[in-house]
């Protein structure tokens, strides 16, 4: 060794550190005290060196590591420098689902929530740990041994992305866990892009005159996201560690609280913004005080997330659909700004919508720089009084959509006058004649084969939630257009490598990714296949429906309305839109070329298990406002359990749920004599379906028929 090589290990010392003299000790020492350093950086924000020391101790270890490489070992602070990109994420499977929360939009929902906790406990008194939601990407972590050995997205809640490399580069996240973990270790934690980082790369964006980024939740996410990790490693990304799961290793602390300690003693990131509270008033004094002090912190919070402290009574209340009952978000009013509307544009969705947006003078809202917001439609804009030239409030819906609320001044002098905007008599993109039906909202293209209609119709068949064609963005799917490549969708699948490589900046490794995954979708599953197709209404959750009645896309394009609307969910506008779309010359095309190329257009039923599904036959109609959940989330609750829903009441219908202000339909229940729930009725059937005392041999009520005596409890 030479005389340089052997001083390597005699530098770069903190203060009151004893010098070790043997260069693997010292590499031993380097890594104790960085590991130390960055906890008290990043966990106890109290550093007890600059970020200049810190890196001259990170450059000495990695000197000494280079000189000798037996020193090296995989859970090093070295070892977070990035990688080569990879090709792609693998998909992974969730021991344990990661769930979505319901959320509470004031005092009353989140009282609503502590109600149903109480009952569902039989009154037994609960404490409950209140956390800063943070608005960023959830992961789970994975320890082996003490050290990380995977890293994963959420994703859909049951399988998510591998991105362990990614993860490797976020400094908060520990490598390997200081103290005593079990063997087997799984945490979960939100990762976020801090806002100073964020406002940094927005300002070097602007210098170099490319577009802003939006804002830090979805740049975030992205980043984790990003093929090549030292895309991730440059934007500085930060976890907060919430969740302390049981993977059988060793026996849970009793409580939430006393995880939230544990995790900290492993070295993990815990927000210091924590509270253990025993009671609403508690809740909501710290609620308060958080509001007021959000925009203090270094990241984005939208609200609180309320968990039940005690790890028992969590296990006793179990999960409802996808949402914990123990746990709810009490979300953070979105906030507003004002700046001046300077125009109205009109884009063409592909459905051949004409979708109007405004053009706005940017405006930070929420720590998200706002240039654009939906104006939804003619109507809309009539009804706000939105003119161009005005000043307007806009708002972030859920902190995440911005809208445009209405005028400033809606009072002004010569705001009499009627508003000045109309939508086009004729397509922006290919100038054919408007058509608006009287049922419709919107304002359509007629024209199937509009360029801007193709283009969007594009990029929704290979978005992730359709047929998930990884590498082609909305970038490559315009050049694909634009060099005609591509001029139906089932055009993808006879693209080659040499007519991919021949685009300019489409290297070899993006062409083979493109046509591996262009290859994979062809075994999607069917309900994806029709969702992809953009038929006009049929959405993620009608395709559902029509998978789950049909095991061909050729048995449902030969399906009549009155089949159709046999199914709970489809009304007579939604099987005339599925009909409309096989008709058409141009659909049956596309139909053909997917089969041609061998998509798989055919599954088979999935035999149903009737005592695991209690409600199986039962149809539910859900109406009005519920507190605790929306519409939509309890309709995924009750189909969970077998039954199907139904937007209108009919003597068919074995219960309808009312929240506040149902309408009529209440009234045609009440007529029909159909059994009516409240929310908390159907929470308490929810908690206990084989107990729910269903009607299953119930006659249907009599149209004219009287009411009957109805005794479950919950009933209105």
């Amino acid at each position: 060794m030479t005389t340089q090589s052997t001083a390597l290990y005699y530098t770069g010392l903190a203060p009151g550190v004893p010098l070790a003299r043997e260069p693997f000790a010292r590499a031993r020492q380097l890594r104790l005290q960085l590991r130390y350093h960055a906890d008290r950086y990043y966990n106890d924000d109290a550093p007890v060196i600059g970020d200049g020391q810190y890196d001259t101790l990170l450059q000495e270890l990695r000197r000494l590591e280079d000189a000798y490489p037996g020193c090296r070992n995989p859970d090093s602070p070295t070892q977070r420098i990035a990688g080569e990109p990879s090709d792609g994420f693998t998909q992974v499977e969730h021991p344990h689902p990661m769930f979505s929360l319901g959320n509470a939009f004031d005092r009353a929902g989140l009282e609503a929530w502590h109600r149903r906790v109480t009952d569902l406990l039989d009154g037994q008194s609960f404490r409950m740990v209140a956390e800063l939601k943070i608005d960023g990407l959830a992961v789970r972590l994975a320890y082996r041994s003490g050290r990380l050995a995977l890293g994963a997205t959420r994703g859909n809640g049951h399988t998510g992305e591998d991105v362990t490399r990614n993860l490797r580069t976020v400094r908060s996240i520990p490598l390997t866990l200081s103290g005593h973990p079990p063997a087997d270790l799984e945490v979960r934690g939100e990762v976020y892009l801090p806002l100073d980082s964020f406002r940094r790369m927005n300002e070097e964006r602007e210098r170099s005159g490319a577009p802003l980024y939006a804002n830090p939740r979805n740049t975030g996410a992205g980043t984790i996201r990003q093929l090549d990790p030292k895309v991730t490693q440059r934007r500085n990304m930060q976890m907060w560690a919430y969740s302390l799961n049981d993977t059988g290793a060793a026996p849970l602390p009793a409580s939430h609280w006393a995880a939230l300690a544990v995790l900290k003693s492993y070295g993990f990131r815990v927000n210091p913004m924590n509270r253990i509270l025993d009671t609403i008033d508690e809740v909501c004094a710290f609620y308060n005080e958080m509001l007021e002090r959000r925009h203090e912190w270094n990241y984005e919070a939208d609200g609180l997330v309320i968990k039940v402290d005690s790890i028992a009574q969590q296990n006793a209340l179990g999960v409802a659909g996808r949402e914990p009952r123990w746990a709810i978000a009490y979300k953070f009013p979105a906030e507003r700004a004002t700046t001046l509307l300077k125009d109205i544009i009109i884009s063409v969705g592909r459905t051949g919508s004409l979708n109007p947006q405004a053009i706005l003078e940017p405006v930070v809202v929420s720590g998200a720089t706002v240039q654009h917001a939906s104006l939804h439609n003619e109507e809309d804009i009539h009804r706000k009084d939105i003119r161009i030239g005005d000043t307007v409030i806009i708002e972030r819906a859920g902190d995440v959509i911005p809208q445009i609320i209405g005028p400033v001044d809606a009072d002004a002098p010569g705001r009499e006058r009627p508003p000045v905007f109309r939508m086009p008599d004729n397509c922006p993109e290919c100038k054919t004649a408007i058509v608006k039906a009287d049922d419709d909202a919107m304002h359509r293209c007629p024209n199937a084969a509009c360029p801007a209609q193709f283009f969007e119709s594009l990029k929704h068949f290979v978005s992730r939630n359709a047929m998930d064609i990884d590498g082609l963005g909305e970038q490559w799917c315009r050049i694909l257009i634009d060099r005609e490549l591509v001029a139906d969708v089932s055009d993808l699948y006879g693209l080659t490598a040499v007519q991919l490589t021949a685009l300019d900046r489409m290297g070899d490794r993006l062409a083979t990714r493109i046509l591996t995954n262009i290859e994979a979708s062809k075994q999607r599953p069917l309900a994806r296949i029709l969702f992809a197709l953009g038929i006009l209404h049929v959405g993620a959750e009608v395709a559902e429906l029509l998978a789950a009645r049909y095991d061909s896309i050729d048995k449902i394009a030969a399906a009549g309305i009155d089949e159709l609307t046999e199914i709970d969910g489809i009304g007579p506008r939604i099987a005339e839109s599925i009909i409309n779309y096989f008709a058409a010359a141009s659909n049956r095309h596309t139909i053909d070329g997917l089969r041609q190329a061998g998509v798989k257009l055919w599954h088979e039923l999935a035999p149903v298990d009737a005592s695991a599904l209690p409600w199986q036959g039962q149809t539910f109609v859900i109406t009005g406002t519920l507190e605790g959940m929306t519409r939509r989330e309890a309709e995924a609750k009750v189909k969970a359990l077998g039954a199907a829903t139904s937007s209108s009441v009919s003597r068919k219908t074995n219960w309808l749920v009312a929240g506040a202000s149902p309408g009529a339909k209440l009234a045609t229940a009440e007529r029909l004599g159909v059994p009516v729930l409240d929310e908390p009725g159907l929470l308490a059937m929810l908690a206990k379906p084989e107990k729910a005392g269903v009607q299953d041999d119930a006659e249907p009520a009599a149209e004219d028929g009287p009411t009957p005596e109805v005794t479950q409890i919950g009933l209105l």
